[in-house]
């Protein structure tokens, strides 16, 4: 299953260390930004109304490979590729390039569930309406 979206960002300066490499922990941001642009491109969101409750997106999972720095000012390219579509999860995988070259590789696994202040969060089967969204 390869479910293909791409989105670019221009590395800020607050993104990097002393050196001007970008920061480890802001691979995570770029993943998870890449994530809702993706949910946003299907006319979705990380954070759903779903009557009295919010349909939401935690993390279970998330890790990354790196193998080139990234440095201040470098236009990135993220891609977000769906691995599997679980009952309540879905797992992605997110490459980072720069100019065709892969600089690192992430996956996260997110499941799908509902809050309300009554029950707080619970995880639930991913509703019909997101996955005829998420594309074929």
């Amino acid at each position: 299953m390869n479910h293909h979206f791409h989105t670019t960002k221009r590395v800020e300066f607050s993104d990097t260390d002393m050196v001007g490499i970008v920061h480890f922990s802001n691979y995570f941001r770029y993943m998870e930004v890449a994530e809702h642009e993706f949910f946003r491109s299907l006319d979705l969101s990380v954070m759903m109304p779903d009557g009295e409750n919010i349909i939401s997106w935690p993390r279970v999972s998330c890790s990354f490979e790196y193998k080139k720095p990234i440095k201040f000012e470098d236009t990135i390219d993220i891609y977000i590729d769906i691995q599997h579509i679980g009952t309540k999860s879905l797992k992605y995988k997110a490459s980072i390039e720069k100019n065709g070259q892969q600089m690192a590789i992430g996956y996260s696994t997110i499941v799908c569930c509902s809050y309300s202040q009554q029950t707080g969060l619970q995880s639930i089967e991913i509703p019909q309406r997101f996955r005829e969204c998420f594309p074929k």
